[in-house]
């Protein structure tokens, strides 16, 4: 388990999209449009950590109009898309936010995401990910990506969070 002191910092969660948010599939149809299935507890997981104050961003390789319309969907107002080289980006949001590297969570699931790694104070890979990633991570979530790794995280996070404010007192 994570330990709490690293859960409590968070201030921003960084999630890659393809293999993270959906199982990595990529469905297109014969007009060339691309179809991404989300897992709605997953969406669920995101709202809950925003009304904790915590921000989400997207970063994705690829762009796919889905992701736009999912992210407006559940009020995620950031994203990148088309991102070959995500650790400049990240640096530059760490930056524009005056966070630490301890205050910054991120989610991936194969090799791009490792300059996401180490940009961050904690990093969740989830079940499926590349082996490499998976050696990289604080934490390999239960669940696949598409299928509820990101409620996992969000529930870790939120939890760690509930447990703390149990334990604050006179």
């Amino acid at each position: 388990m994570i330990p709490r002191e690293k859960t409590e910092a968070i201030q921003l969660l960084i999630l890659d999209v393809d293999g993270v948010l959906t199982d990595g599939q990529i469905i297109l149809t014969e007009q060339g449009e691309e179809i991404k299935s989300f897992y709605a507890k997953d969406g669920h997981g995101l709202r809950m950590l925003m009304d904790e104050g915590i921000e989400v961003i997207l970063i994705s390789g690829r762009r796919s109009k889905a992701v736009d319309c999912r992210a407006k969907d559940l009020g995620i107002r950031e994203v990148h898309q088309g991102i070959r080289d995500k650790g400049p980006l990240c640096k530059k949001i760490i930056h524009q936010r005056g966070l630490n590297k301890k205050q910054v969570c991120c989610v991936g699931d194969d090799l791009p995401d490792i300059p996401l790694f180490e940009n961050a104070g904690i990093c969740f890979a989830v079940s499926d990910a590349s082996p490499v990633l998976k050696g990289l991570a604080d934490y390999v979530t239960k669940h696949k990506g598409g299928y509820g790794a990101v409620r996992e995280v969000c529930e870790i996070i939120l939890e760690s969070r509930q447990n703390s404010s149990l334990h604050t007192g006179p």
